[in-house]
C-alpha cells in the first residue's frame, strides 16, 4: 500500500489561503479519482478539493473552519500499491505492451525531460498534481496544457482530458508494438498511522425565551461580508457625493438597439456595461480615483480593473472584477458583465475573479433605490453607486427659452475615501463619469 498526500492547491493569482468548510468524505470513505473530498472557501468564493488519486482516505489533517495555506497537507489517502503515477518503482519485473504506452521515448529523450523538467507552476490555470505529473511524463508543454479543453468542474482538466489528449496527439505517429520489461524495487512502505477523530459536538443555538422569535446564526459569507463592512467603515473616512444625470439619449439608444444586439452577440445588453464602460474612461481622466492605500503609503494601479457587485445564490453579494476594463469597447464589456454575473449566480466564479479590484460600482437601482451610500471596498478608495432610471419632469433649456419636459433620469452616488481623496477630487470624478453619460451618442453603433 501506499500514501499519498492531498494538499491544499494552488487557486489562483494572490490566494494563499482558504477554510475548510466542509468534509464531504470521512475517513475510511473509498474515493474515486477526481472525486470531491472536501468543500474549501477564500475570502470570496467556495469550491471544492477533489482527489488525485482512487484510494482510502485514513486521515484528515484539519478539521471544519480551519484555515489552510496554499501547499498544505490536507489529507492522507492510501492507495493501492502500483498505482499509476503514484508508485515510482515496482518491486516485481514488469511487462508493458505498447498499447498503454502512449508516447514512444528514447532513453536520450526520457533523460533529457527528466533533467530539464517543464515548470507548470508558471501557469495562471489550476492543474491537479496528477495532471502535471502526467504532462511531464509525456512531455506535453505548458502552452499544451493550457489548450485543453477541461471537463471538470470549472473548465479543470482531469485525468481523462489529459490522456485522451496525450492518445490524440500520439496517434498521428504508428508505434511499433514491443514489450518493454522494467525491473526496480519498491521501498518497505511506512506504517499507516490512522488519525481517530474526536466526535464533533455542535454548538448549542440559542433559545428564544418567548418562543416567538427565531433565532439564525449567520452564515459564513455574511460574517465575511459583516467583518468586512466594518472594518471598511473603521479604515476610511468616507464622505459620498451625489450628482444627478440625463440619461435620455442611453435609454432611447438602448430601446433601438437591444434586439439586434442580442441578435448578433447572443448576448443581452443591459444598462451596466453602459455605466462601466463611462467608469473606466473617468479614471483614465483621474488616475488618483485608481489607487490603494496601504498604511501611510499611496499605490497607484496600473490597471483599471473594474469591481460589480453581483448576486450570489443564498442573496449574499459579491465583487467579482473585470480585468482592463478601459481596453474593452461596448461589445466586450456586455460580455464581461454578463459573464460574471451569470456565474455569480449560479455560484460558479472562480478565486481569481474576485481578486485585483482598483475600482468598484454597485447597481442599487436594481432594487429600486434612487440613491445609496455604498461602503468602500478595502483597499479601494472609492465606489459608486448606480440609482434607479426615473421619468420625471425637467427643465429643458432650448435657444428658443426654457420649458418643462419628461426625461429619464437617475442619481450617481460616490463614495470615497477622504484620508487620500478629498472633494474636488471625488466631485470631478462623479462630475466626469455623468458628462460622458450625458453626453453619449444616440447615433453610435455598438
Amino acid at each position: 500500500m501506499a500514501r499519498f498526500e492531498l494538499k491544499l492547491p494552488k487557486m489562483g493569482e494572490s490566494v494563499a489561503e482558504a477554510t475548510i468548510t466542509n468534509w464531504l468524505k470521512q475517513v475510511g470513505d473509498k474515493i474515486e479519482m477526481d472525486e470531491a473530498v472536501l468543500e474549501i472557501a477564500t475570502d470570496k468564493v467556495d469550491s471544492e478539493v477533489p482527489s488525485e488519486v482512487s484510494g482510502i482516505l485514513i486521515e484528515q489533517l484539519f478539521g471544519k473552519d480551519d484555515l489552510v495555506q496554499v501547499g498544505q497537507t490536507i489529507a492522507i489517502i492510501e492507495t493501492e500499491e502500483g498505482s499509476s503515477f503514484l508508485v515510482d518503482k515496482v518491486t516485481e519485473e514488469t511487462v508493458v505492451p505498447t498499447e498503454v504506452v502512449f508516447v514512444e521515448k528514447t532513453i536520450e529523450a526520457a533523460k533529457e525531460a527528466v533533467a530539464t523538467p517543464a515548470d507548470y507552476t508558471t501557469s495562471d490555470k489550476f492543474f491537479s498534481p496528477l495532471v502535471k505529473n502526467i504532462a511531464k511524463e509525456e512531455n506535453v508543454s505548458i502552452a499544451e496544457l493550457e489548450s485543453i479543453n477541461g471537463s471538470g468542474k470549472d473548465g479543470r482538466v482531469t485525468k481523462e482530458d489529459i490522456l485522451a489528449y496525450v492518445v490524440n496527439r500520439t496517434n498521428k505517429v504508428e508505434v511499433p508494438k514491443v514489450e518493454v520489461k522494467v525491473a526496480v524495487e519498491v521501498p518497505v512502505p511506512a506504517p499507516v498511522v490512522v488519525k481517530v477523530q474526536e466526535p464533533v459536538v455542535s454548538k448549542a443555538a440559542p433559545v428564544s425565551v418567548n418562543g416567538g422569535d427565531e433565532i439564525i446564526e449567520m452564515d459564513r459569507m455574511r460574517k465575511l461580508i459583516s467583518g468586512y463592512m466594518v472594518a471598511s467603515v473603521q479604515t476610511s473616512a468616507h464622505v459620498q457625493s451625489f450628482i444627478e444625470v440625463d440619461v435620455t439619449n442611453i435609454v432611447k439608444w438602448r430601446d433601438k438597439v437591444k434586439a439586434a444586439f442580442e441578435k448578433r452577440e447572443g448576448e443581452k445588453l443591459t444598462f451596466t456595461p453602459i455605466m462601466m464602460e463611462a467608469v473606466a474612461k473617468a479614471l483614465k481622466d483621474f488616475p488618483g480615483m485608481n489607487i490603494s492605500v496601504d498604511g501611510d503609503y499611496i499605490i497607484k494601479k496600473k490597471n483599471i480593473n473594474l469591481g460589480m457587485a453581483a448576486a450570489l445564490p443564498n442573496g449574499n453579494l459579491i465583487v467579482p472584477v473585470i480585468k482592463n476594463a478601459d481596453q474593452l469597447n461596448l461589445v466586450g464589456m456586455a460580455k464581461a458583465v454578463n459573464d460574471l454575473g451569470n456565474r455569480a449566480k449560479t455560484g460558479k466564479l472562480k478565486p481569481d475573479d474576485t481578486q485585483g479590484g482598483t475600482y468598484t460600482v454597485t447597481n442599487v437601482g436594481t432594487f429600486g433605490s434612487v440613491f445609496g451610500t455604498p461602503i468602500i471596498n478595502q483597499p479601494q478608495v472609492g465606489i459608486l453607486a448606480l440609482g434607479a432610471i426615473r421619468k420625471v419632469p425637467a427643465v429643458i433649456e432650448t435657444p428658443e427659452g426654457d420649458f418643462i419636459g419628461i426625461r429619464q433620469k437617475m442619481f450617481l452616488s460616490h463614495s470615497y475615501d477622504h484620508r487620500v481623496v478629498d472633494g474636488a477630487l471625488g466631485g470631478s470624478f462623479v462630475k466626469r463619469v455623468a458628462e460622458y453619460l450625458e453626453a453619449f451618442d444616440i447615433d453610435r453603433d455598438f
